[in-house]
């Protein structure tokens, strides 16, 4: 039996993962701000802010084996800030990592993102765990992504008995999923850069956690994508979604978002522009070869099980 210490279990992924793991089969700890809901009979809680000192005080009283580290904000809410989500990912982590190695915890599993390859013309595609993380600054959750994988890069070199398993997420669907990538879908009409697909990878929420699970206690270490096989551009969401796609020259988006932003009429700046001309498409060869699964949906069967449960 190992001592599974999950920080961030109050989110989406949290709560699947705490579905997929057995605490008759391993002593699990789940960690937040608050209690997950409905937690399993079995799995003790304990609150933790990793912006505080909270994870050296409760990785040493816990002394887990191995830390599924979840915590991050992916969807900045109302009011956040640069600063905080730097807080929470950034040196949240650093936080983390430190006490996993003052504490002797031997695994630590860390969330990453595709986002950390950044968005460049010049990615490959699709992208694999050799390509270069290149978070471009821009772009927070991204650029926040590559630090986070340089501070791990530097870890396995001075710390190498903590085994890492790092994930690079795709875009995480399931039944209930709503934040600022759904919220694209639920338009009217799509918007696309001319000369651009803006492809997306898209894994289930039960595919990423049964991979969680995996890395968590029998899986080996290693970097490695995680997405459902295949990609979806604009053409073939809206086809799915039945809705035109407005095609506008990247000029022009970069000009009119340059003007609402300030007005308060969009949350994003001429910056979106490359998010939506050059998303990372994420190979998975490795995830299924090396780490040994295969995903049980595709990109496509992700986003039609989605679609279906938000009633588009």
């Amino acid at each position: 039996m190992s001592r599974i210490l999950i920080t961030g279990a109050a989110g989406m992924i949290g709560r699947a993962l705490l579905q997929e793991l057995d605490a008759r089969q391993n002593d699990v700890i789940a960690t937040d701000l608050h209690a997950p809901e409905r937690l399993q009979k079995g799995v003790d809680f304990h609150r933790m802010d990793v912006t505080t000192d909270d994870p050296t005080r409760v990785i040493a009283d816990m002394r887990p084996d191995v830390i599924v580290h979840l915590a991050s904000i992916v969807t900045p809410p109302k009011g956040s800030t640069r600063d905080l989500e730097y807080a929470v990912d950034v040196k949240g982590t650093e936080k983390v990592l430190q006490a996993a190695l003052a504490a002797g915890t031997r695994r630590i599993v860390v969330t990453s993102s595709g986002a950390a390859y950044g968005y460049h013309a010049d990615n490959p595609v699709p992208l694999r765990e050799t390509d270069a993380i290149r978070g471009n600054a821009a772009f927070p959750y991204s650029h926040h992504k590559r630090l986070v994988e340089e501070m791990l890069a530097a870890a396995r070199e001075s710390a190498p008995q903590l085994e890492q398993v790092v994930l690079r997420v795709g875009t995480v669907l399931g039944q209930g999923t709503e934040n600022q990538i759904t919220a694209l879908f639920r338009k009217p009409r799509l918007l696309a850069v001319q000369g651009s697909e803006s492809p997306f990878v898209f894994i289930w929420t039960r595919d990423l956690a049964r991979i969680l699970k995996r890395a968590a206690t029998d899986g080996p270490a290693g970097i490695f994508n995680v997405a459902g096989d295949g990609a979806l551009g604009v053409t073939d969401l809206a086809k799915a979604l039945n809705k035109p796609v407005l095609r506008l020259p990247a000029w022009v988006l970069k000009a009119a978002l340059g003007i609402a932003k300030p007005l308060g009429l969009s949350r994003y700046g001429p910056e979106q522009v490359r998010f939506l001309q050059y998303r990372p498409v994420l190979a998975n060869e490795a995830l299924q070869r090396d780490f040994g699964y295969r995903p049980d949906k595709t990109s496509a069967e992700v986003f039609e099980y989605w679609q279906k449960a938000a009633g588009l």
